[in-house]
């Protein structure tokens, strides 16, 4: 369609150059008319001329994507005799291969594994667009021989993710700011990594020279938990170090300031929250600071208890 704006009298009589080529193809002949370096006087448009092309160039693709599932390729490239081309053949293949990459498959980069990322800043604006260049994309990924795809919707994008499902992409896992979705092209068993299946937890036994240990009792707790000390937890953050949550959420909940010594204990828990697995550490931790200010948010009360004073309560590791 392109070639054919471009297959003018106009156009040939500014251009020989373009003139001459402009039955190579659609796009080819766009770049040559626009960006010609012939050194003829009469190739010297003018960038206001050159600006009304483009633009008349961007209406066309914009008419094309609307058409890309009703047309066939001869059509959609400007070839007058889809056979000549190669049509039926790899040459052909390619050409319309090559020609819809250029135009409506979504920007995304090669991973490792032979499969896809798509670029979540790049996406199309509207759910019309979308639609139809993440159906061409699929096509072309499979043509070419990927494997997986990774969508990331961002969340002022929701409204695609029902368009992704429809071409039966899967949730991977969410985020406040985005939804990861997957497609596994192969018919072959599905080799993308699951989402994570663990959280880790931290509890934080600080204990002095005396033989003292920081407790704490939580103001949010089941009846079961009424009058029960236990130890200073909580959950890791995002690329934290376990020994490095473990003295922050002591710091946290009681204001006292530790250093590391060791990991003493651990354990694996299963169909815990979300039926999730979970890991929990216990780090020794010994205090540099004694004076305990609570987060009264979370903390009832907390202490330093002796072990053979108060050996007659009730400690609970988490």
């Amino acid at each position: 369609m392109e070639s054919g704006l471009l297959d003018t009298a106009a156009a040939a009589g500014l251009c020989p150059v373009a003139a001459g080529r402009r039955r190579v193809g659609s796009t080819g002949t766009a770049r040559c008319f626009l960006s010609c370096s012939c050194a003829s006087r009469d190739c010297r448009v003018s960038a206001s001329y050159s600006h009304s092309i483009s633009r008349m160039l961007s209406g066309v693709r914009s008419a094309a994507r609307k058409r890309l599932f009703r047309s066939d390729p001869a059509e959609l490239l400007g070839v007058a005799n889809w056979s000549e081309t190669g049509g039926g053949g790899a040459g052909g293949h390619q050409h319309w291969w090559t020609a819809l990459e250029n135009n409506f498959v979504l920007e995304a980069t090669d991973d490792e594994y032979g499969g896809v990322v798509v670029d979540a800043d790049r996406l199309p604006a509207d759910r019309a667009a979308f639609a139809r260049s993440l159906a061409a994309s699929l096509s072309y990924w499979k043509s070419v021989g990927k494997k997986g795809v990774w969508l990331k919707l961002p969340v002022d994008l929701a409204e695609f993710v029902p368009l992704a499902v429809k071409e039966g992409f899967k949730y991977h896992h969410a985020e406040e700011a985005y939804l990861m979705m997957t497609y596994w092209i192969p018919d072959e068993p599905n080799m993308l990594p699951a989402n994570a299946s663990h959280q880790v937890g931290v509890g934080g036994f600080v204990i002095n020279d005396q033989m003292e240990v920081l407790v704490v009792q939580e103001k949010y707790r089941g009846s079961s938990l009424d009058g029960v000390w236990k130890l200073p937890t909580g959950f890791i953050l995002a690329s934290e170090e376990i020994y490095t949550g473990a003295s922050r959420e002591v710091k946290e909940e009681t204001g006292v300031d530790t250093e590391f010594v060791d990991v003493v204990a651990f354990r694996h828990a299963h169909n815990v929250a979300f039926h999730k697995s979970d890991l929990f550490f216990i780090c020794m931790l010994r205090p540099v600071s004694s004076e305990i200010k609570i987060d009264e948010t979370e903390i009832q009360a907390a202490k330093i208890m002796n072990e053979v004073r108060d050996s007659d309560r009730s400690i609970s590791l988490r």
